[in-house]
């Protein structure tokens, strides 16, 4: 019984080891290069003063990318909007204004839960980038944190979590003191995307800045 108890505890002790976020971002990094998803992002703004509840607003759409270093977001509910990087360029669609705004892709993509997610390649260029480590299963998940090691930007913190190695969530905290959760559903990776897909024109009309 006792040599039972033994080998139980340490299958155990080995799956424990396995279950890492740290390890599956460095999987998912390794065998996805694409990927398409529905998304549905809640973002919750820090309680002002009198306010006893903390204001939020869900928004959903779909997701996709391919790397190295496009990926597409078209926000659906309740405003519809499109956030499209190209590889040199990354786009704002504002549906309702009409308004599109152009910025260099690099300038502004360097240490953002985009790049973490379908710009990198592997763990070591992350690194240069992020501090990144494990962090404890929660909600049926592996997680990891990831922290800018530059600190002039907004970006105070991603946790990004796993369910059997599949990208599910990402809780993303700035210096403002917002919240932004992403949970992600219907995933299909290595879906059978080509960089035209994340290739942006202007709509006729559409005013669009470049500042």
């Amino acid at each position: 019984m006792k040599t039972l108890i033994t080998t139980a505890a340490l299958a155990l002790t080995a799956f424990a080891a396995q279950a890492d976020g740290l390890k599956d971002l460095e999987k998912f990094l390794r065998e996805v290069n694409s990927a398409q998803a529905s998304f549905i992002q809640v973002v919750t703004s820090p309680k002002r003063t009198g306010e006893t509840v903390a204001r939020s607003k869900t928004s959903s759409g779909r997701f996709e990318f391919l790397r190295p270093n496009r990926f597409r977001f078209e926000y659906t509910k309740p405003f519809e909007q499109t956030i499209v990087a190209d590889g040199q360029t990354l786009w704002l669609y504002d549906v309702d204004l009409n308004q599109v705004t152009a910025r260099k892709q690099q300038e502004v993509l360097g240490s953002t839960p985009a790049a973490l997610i379908a710009a990198g390649t592997d763990l070591r260029a992350l690194s240069e980038v992020f501090d990144l480590k494990a962090a404890p299963a929660q909600d049926g998940m592996e997680w990891l944190e990831a922290r800018p090691r530059a600190k002039d930007g907004q970006l105070q913190s991603v946790r990004v979590g796993f369910r059997q190695g599949q990208l599910t969530a990402l809780e993303i905290a700035d210096s403002l003191g917002q919240r932004s959760v992403l949970t992600f559903s219907q995933w299909q990776g290595n879906a059978p995307l080509t960089a035209e897909r994340f290739r942006f024109q202007a709509p006729a009309g559409a005013d669009v800045i470049r500042p």
